[in-house]
């Protein structure tokens, strides 16, 4: 850098006095040991700035070493942790796989034992339902056979009614088929008992009522004698004495004399106290028709029947309506005992043979 003097244009004795500045030239020399100085200075400046980045530098450098030392040793110990969890997590599994396999292991031999207690289970109920079964079919066959012989089916309603019951505690959806065959043989027996029985002693009842008022053969004179008058005629009041002394006479000797066919001599015979006796007897005899029609006895029923027929026809006026009445209610009865089939439990049966075969 170099200064140069400006000229000075005014003459210097017209110029006004003043402070004249003092220059002086600058020699290279100068010059670049000015700008050495200056450089020196810049180097310096940043030599400085550089030394204070550089420090500045080195203590964020420190502070992010020691920060990743810490996250390092965080990281570490997390690691730690982590490798320490995982092996007891697969500690844990391997337990929880052993005991798991234990469980199934014991599943498996539960599960084994249930199958094997219900086929033990299902064992004892077939063998149950069998017995069961068998036992039913035992009791009806021997209350039918007992029916079948005297005539009773109330034996065989009593083991219809036990098996139901028998049934109902079992409580085996099996069996429910056979229980309501069992059901509506019963029904049936019973109303077909009921019913035919019902009719019977109906008619036995009527033929007891009608007992007192049947005629013997020896009352044909007293009711010859009423015909007699009947026929005869009653004598009016104004009629003359000796028609009604006539008529009083032919009275008498209608009553001391009668002249008749006797093919039963003893029936003739019989007398007022044997009479009464004998009404009572035949009764009995009706009685006893009634009480062995209750109780199924057909046979009895059957005996009794042909003796109380055998009496009406001996000591009783066949001519009378009322004994030809009685005589027609004994025929009927003879016919329906005689038509009385013995009791049948054919539904029962086929299904006690269905449970027995296990279908």
């Amino acid at each position: 850098m170099s200064a140069t003097a400006l000229p000075d244009e005014s003459p210097p004795e017209a110029a006004a006095p003043a402070a004249v500045p003092v220059t002086r030239s600058v020699s290279p020399a100068d010059a670049a040991l000015l700008l050495s100085r200056i450089g020196f200075g810049l180097l310096a400046l940043v030599a400085v700035v550089a030394l204070v980045m550089t420090v500045t530098l080195g203590q964020k450098l420190d502070s992010m070493q020691e920060q990743l030392a810490r996250q390092s040793a965080d990281s570490l110990a997390q690691a730690t942790e982590a490798r320490a969890l995982a092996r007891q997590a697969q500690e844990t599994v391997r337990d929880t796989a052993a005991r798991l396999a234990l469980a199934e292991t014991r599943l498996a031999e539960v599960a084994l034992q249930r199958s094997q207690l219900e086929e033990l289970m299902q064992s004892l109920s077939r063998s149950r339902d069998e017995n069961l079964v068998v036992d039913i079919d035992s009791a009806v066959r021997l209350a039918l056979q007992q029916a079948e012989v005297t005539g009773n089916v109330e034996p065989l309603l009593a083991a219809l009614k036990a098996g139901d019951q028998r049934i109902t505690r079992a409580a085996q959806p099996r069996l429910a088929p056979l229980q309501r065959a069992m059901q509506r043989d019963a029904d049936r027996i019973r109303t077909v008992a009921s019913g035919d029985s019902g009719e019977a002693l109906l008619k036995l009842d009527e033929l007891v009522r009608g007992v007192d008022d049947l005629p013997t053969i020896n009352a044909v004179a007293v009711r010859g004698l009423s015909v007699n008058t009947a026929s005869t005629g009653a004598v009016s009041a104004d009629a003359p004495w000796w028609e009604r002394a006539l008529l009083l006479v032919r009275q008498e000797a209608h009553s001391l004399l009668r002249v008749s066919r006797i093919d039963r001599p003893e029936a003739a015979l019989v007398s007022p106290e044997q009479t009464f006796f004998l009404r009572e007897n035949l009764k009995l005899k009706l009685l006893s028709v009634r009480l062995a029609m209750v109780s199924r006895q057909v046979e009895t029923a059957r005996t009794e029947l042909a003796a109380v027929s055998t009496t009406l026809n001996k000591y009783f006026d066949p001519t009378s309506r009322r004994t030809q009445a009685a005589a027609t209610l004994v025929q009927q009865l003879q016919a329906q005992v005689k038509s009385t089939t013995p009791p049948r439990v054919d539904e029962t049966l086929a299904a006690l043979a269905t449970a027995a075969a296990g279908r």
